[in-house]
């Protein structure tokens, strides 16, 4: 049994008095306002993710985060440099090799992919640090999170979420018609280029909340649950980042009560959005009338 003072507090079941309890501590504050402005950039950048079919690049984004912030706790230096220095650093090295081919450029981004998560399993074990350190970048924590980190956070988020909201209707174009887009002179690759590093942006983000093995969860299941809702694209968009926020929201209030991990909750929640969404789609379908052909007499 848990000392008292580590156990995990107890739900009461009066919401009112269970958010006042556990909005009455300084790090939970920081947990909902970093866990905010990481739920929308990942959802907005997230969505467009989806709809451009870029899930791989945006996964391999996300695993690199981990070598990333294990480097540079490594070297001394925040993990959150690591980040952000190294989720950049492979958004445009993705953004090099796109159109050399579907199967070289899988091949080149599987082969750095495998390279750089060994080198973050080589850092962790020269890291001679804490113990809990590799599973706070892995599987993410609310613990710790200071107002600088919220500030920095706050200030990405906001530079993300504009340049998008700036590219957004020719972005949106060269994902649904790339050709046709190209034709009517809108600048395809370099929005791609721009739209890789607000990816790489916003996996570092939300890698610190989530950790890097479940970033990837946030930045496109609240997308992928919006998309099968419905397909107009602002409705979509915005409920994107509702289903990111709610996720968020309430995988922190479970973290917060239990002694389980926040990356587990965040996704699991947003996980049973998707499943009831498809759930929802397949009783549309059931419940759209067949039509039926009645011979005339001419066809007879």
């Amino acid at each position: 049994m848990l000392p008292a003072d580590l156990a995990s507090p107890l739900w009461s079941w009066n919401l009112v008095a269970d958010f006042q309890q556990m909005w009455s501590f300084p790090f939970m504050v920081n947990a909902f306002r970093a866990g905010t402005i990481v739920a929308v950039a990942a959802a907005a950048v997230g969505w467009f993710v989806v709809m451009r079919r870029q899930t791989f690049a945006a996964h391999t984004v996300s695993a690199v985060a981990f070598p990333g912030a294990a480097g540079a706790v490594l070297l001394g230096a925040g993990a959150v440099y690591g980040y952000f220095t190294l989720c950049i650093a492979t958004a445009l090295v993705i953004a090099a090799v796109r159109g050399r081919g579907d199967r070289e450029e899988s091949a080149l981004t599987g082969t750095a992919q495998a390279f750089l998560l060994a080198c973050g399993y080589l850092f962790i074990a020269l890291y001679k640090g804490l113990l809990e350190g590799p599973q706070t970048i892995l599987f993410g924590t609310f613990l710790g999170i200071t107002d600088g980190q919220v500030t920095l956070l706050l200030c990405v988020g906001a530079a993300v979420l504009a340049i998008l909201a700036l590219i957004g209707r020719p972005l949106l174009f060269a994902s649904a018609d790339p050709q046709v887009a190209t034709a009517h002179g809108v600048p395809v690759r370099a929005l791609s280029v721009v739209f890789l590093v607000l990816l790489g942006a916003a996996t570092a983000e939300a890698g610190q909340i989530t950790g890097t093995l479940l970033v990837f969860a946030l930045m496109v299941i609240p997308a992928a649950t919006a998309q099968t809702l419905t397909a107009r694209p602002a409705a979509s968009l915005a409920l994107a980042v509702l289903l990111g926020l709610t996720a968020t929201w309430a995988g922190l209030a479970a973290a917060y009560y239990s002694p389980y991990p926040l990356g587990f909750f965040v996704t699991s929640f947003a996980f049973a959005g998707y499943v009831i969404a498809l759930g929802t789609r397949a009783l549309r379908g059931l419940r759209t009338p067949f039509a039926v052909t009645v011979p005339t007499e001419e066809a007879a």
